[in-house]
């Protein structure tokens, strides 16, 4: 396993425990199998997102500007670019958490953007567009499918009270 896959499945996890850990201190009852469960699950998906990141900012950036460098190399992510991902977890923490998450993406995304527009020779701008909205779609694609899955997982739940 190369190092940019190991910290992608860590940041994944980091991601994933930041979001599964509020949500056991509101339930202390909570199964160890099915918070388990949760943070694997959520790992993955999480892994999954960051590693299509780049892939995604790269297409658009292709789409909007059709002289940038097409070939095949693309933009990968580095240990260096998905180091700070790893800290991700700090989600967890109320309040504060939150905001610093966002400022944690948003200094991943200048970096990415930086190598972006060195990678298929854009402008800045036109990169950090390009990496904003390939982030903010793959997070609202997530967590659409999140509140669809805790709207049938909660409905479940109700059927089985009833």
């Amino acid at each position: 396993m190369t190092p940019v896959v190991a910290l992608i499945l860590l940041a994944g996890l980091s991601e994933a425990a930041g979001r599964v850990l509020p949500l056991v201190s509101r339930r202390p009852g909570m199964s160890r199998p099915l918070v388990a469960s949760l943070l694997l699950v959520g790992a993955l998906i999480e892994a999954t997102v960051i590693a299509l990141w780049p892939l995604t900012a790269w297409t658009l950036a292709g789409l909007v500007d059709s002289s940038a460098r097409t070939d095949t190399s693309g933009l990968v992510w580095t240990p260096a670019l998905v180091a700070p991902l790893v800290l991700a977890g700090i989600l967890a923490f109320p309040w504060l958490g939150p905001l610093l998450h966002l400022l944690l993406l948003a200094a991943v995304g200048v970096n990415l953007a930086g190598a972006l527009a060195d990678a298929g020779g854009l402008g800045w701008w036109i990169a950090a567009a390009c990496v904003t909205v390939a982030g903010v779609g793959l997070a609202l694609a997530v967590e659409l499918v999140r509140r669809l899955v805790a709207t049938i997982l909660a409905s479940g739940a109700r059927k089985a009270v009833a």
